[in-house]
């Protein structure tokens, strides 16, 4: 399972021009699911995402409080492309990546999980041409991989 996180002052997601997920300070959350991935790397990397200190202490400035501690919120969008392999050719190949059934179940725990933590939660839709926009806070971007 691949996470890409950015910690963002606003981020909203639409399909078809409707707006499915908004969420003011937070992190945006790109999830893609590999072929192998299961619920347990699900809840690792849902937990992970939860917990990373990637927000500033106000005293220090430093990057030493998680979303969690933050009361911030996340917007889950799914991101199949993330398993896109580029090494041979022009066009990626994205045979990584988990069938739609197994990507949805995963995908829907990993909101789950999110959601159980008491945050705000915003979300896109599984499988729907979406457009994403974000104000990255920093800029401040990882990859979290299981």
């Amino acid at each position: 399972m691949r996470a890409l996180i950015q910690r963002v002052s606003r981020a909203e997601v639409r399909v078809a021009g409707e707006v499915s997920g908004r969420i003011g300070r937070g992190i945006a959350v790109l999830l893609g699911v590999g072929a192998d991935d299961d619920e347990a790397r699900a809840d690792f990397v849902a937990d992970k995402c939860l917990d990373l200190r990637i927000f500033p202490e106000p005293a220090t400035g430093k990057p030493d409080r998680s979303v969690r501690e933050e009361g911030g919120a996340v917007l889950v969008v799914s991101q199949f492309t993330l398993y896109g392999h580029t090494l041979k050719g022009r066009r990626p190949d994205f045979t990584a990546a988990a069938r739609p059934d197994l990507a949805r179940h995963l995908y829907e725990r990993f909101v789950e999980r999110i959601r159980q933590a008491g945050l705000q939660v915003g979300t896109g839709v599984f499988g729907a041409l979406m457009e994403v926009e974000l104000v990255n806070d920093g800029p401040f971007t990882l990859l979290v991989e299981r």
